[in-house]
């Protein structure tokens, strides 16, 4: 159902962005178009692949072959193209490009933070701050939502914070306001079928032809308030909201939105790979995910500051290694090693910076059920481009990839260091609902080693 045009009601509307969900700053917008980048200079960008989930710190970057069998699983490590460096078996197209990035081995939550559930670390990876009441709501806004409210003017033609394919706990603006929010794409790369976005359908009665005549764009628009003003749903769009429309729906965005101009050649280096249901306690998506990390690389080329895609769901609490061999790690190991090739090969690794983690990592013990728990206390993150090196590893856990034994960091630092790519200025400060001040991250420093 996602491929179908949202209706031209009041919510369909919030979601295609022309009331901000577009992560547009519709004041900033008109205010700093004069001061939009030059055309000539490439901005900064950032890609999350964030493996919602979990993913096993040992089963991945961090295997510890000489612990016991109940520690180190069933696995084998595989050398990498640099010596010294190791990655799960399961990972041979990673360790082929493992020059291209760097492991933080030494990741953990901290502990007065408290038990971290999925959507409490999402919520701590993407914000820097502890989760709020809700968990599943943000009480501060995600590095997207800053990234919007600072760098939005620098591109105006695209928005500058992308949800593939919707928000997750974690993702959302906070007090920054729904201006600050992501464009979610809401149709899925991973499905079958032509991908249509359908954020970028224009409601009844505006064309897309209309979006390059201003003048009927919004006698098309006037149309449109008139028949919802009748039926009651909401009074006006205003002038801004439709100048919102008229950016997000350019011909910019639709063009790198547009999966399917990509050619084959390309897409079948990323991956289809087949639907398969996950013997797994959590259940979850079907991790056919790979064609959402090539929109990715699509829209940082357009200008997209900040790209996250959604890789659930590797919750593996059963059947752990099964369902890493069966359903996840392939599929990772095709599209992440072919979005750092591919980023090389455009040019385009050294000013997009690649994260991928998930919320927390898992128990060093495999459980009764041939699984792994929730563990917030050592996990990994794979960087690179952005200027990082290749082929470094920060930080070690101990023998059991329990806790962090040398150089210890936070997700605080992990953003910071996004942040500093971006150029965002983390000192700023954001007045909350209640008028409190509250700075860009609590804590936290670049992580130096990686460059």
């Amino acid at each position: 159902m996602h491929r179908n045009a949202v209706r031209p009601d009041r919510r369909g509307l919030l979601k295609v962005g022309v009331l901000g969900g577009a992560g547009l700053c519709l004041g900033d917008l008109l205010r700093w178009q004069a001061r939009a980048a030059d055309s000539r200079h490439r901005d900064n960008s950032v890609i999350i692949l964030h493996m919602r989930g979990g993913p096993s710190q040992l089963e991945t970057f961090d295997m510890k072959p000489d612990a016991p069998a109940e520690i180190r699983g069933e696995f084998a490590p595989i050398p990498t193209n640099v010596p010294g460096i190791q990655v799960c078996e399961l990972l041979p197209m990673t360790a082929r490009v493992m020059d291209k990035f760097s492991i933080v081995r030494s990741l953990q939550h901290p502990p007065e933070y408290g038990d971290v559930s999925h959507s409490r670390g999402d919520q701590v990876v993407f914000t820097g701050y502890p989760p709020g009441a809700n968990e599943d709501e943000n009480a501060h806004p995600s590095m997207g939502a800053v990234a919007a409210r600072q760098l939005q003017h620098q591109n105006p033609r695209m928005p500058a914070y992308v949800m593939v394919p919707r928000m997750i706990p974690g993702t959302g603006p906070a007090y920054l306001g729904r201006p600050c929010g992501p464009f979610e794409t809401l149709a899925d790369p991973a499905r079958d079928g032509p991908f249509k976005v359908p954020n970028l359908a224009p409601p009844q009665g505006v064309s897309v032809d209309q979006l390059g005549d201003r003048r009927r764009l919004l006698a098309g628009f006037d149309d449109v308030r008139r028949e919802l003003d009748h039926r009651g749903t909401f009074a006006a769009m205003d002038q801004y909201q439709r100048q919102a429309w008229e950016v997000v729906t350019g011909p910019a965005a639709r063009a790198a939105f547009d999966l399917d101009a990509e050619p084959r050649v390309v897409r079948e280096r990323y991956g289809f790979p087949k639907a398969y249901a996950p013997r797994m306690r959590a259940g979850g998506d079907n991790p056919g995910w790979n064609q959402r990390v090539l929109l990715a690389r699509r829209l940082v080329e357009a200008g997209v500051r900040l790209v996250t895609v959604d890789l659930r769901w590797w919750d593996t609490h059963d059947d752990n290694f099964w369902s890493l061999k069966n359903g996840f790690l392939p599929p990772f190991d095709r599209c992440f090693s072919a979005l750092l090739e591919d980023l090389d090969q455009r040019g385009l690794l050294d000013t997009t910076l690649v994260v991928a983690w998930g919320e927390h990592g898992r128990t060093p013990r495999v459980n009764q059920t041939a699984g792994r728990d929730h563990w917030m206390s050592a996990f990994c993150a794979a960087m690179a481009g952005g200027g990082i090196r290749g082929g470094r590893v920060v930080g070690a856990t101990d023998a059991r990839a329990a806790l962090p034994r040398e150089n210890p960091n936070y997700p605080q630092d992990v953003l910071a260091t996004v942040y500093r790519h971006l150029g965002v200025d983390i000192a700023e400060q954001y007045l909350d609902h209640t008028g409190r001040p509250h700075p860009v991250l609590p804590f936290g420093k670049s992580i130096d080693e990686l460059f």
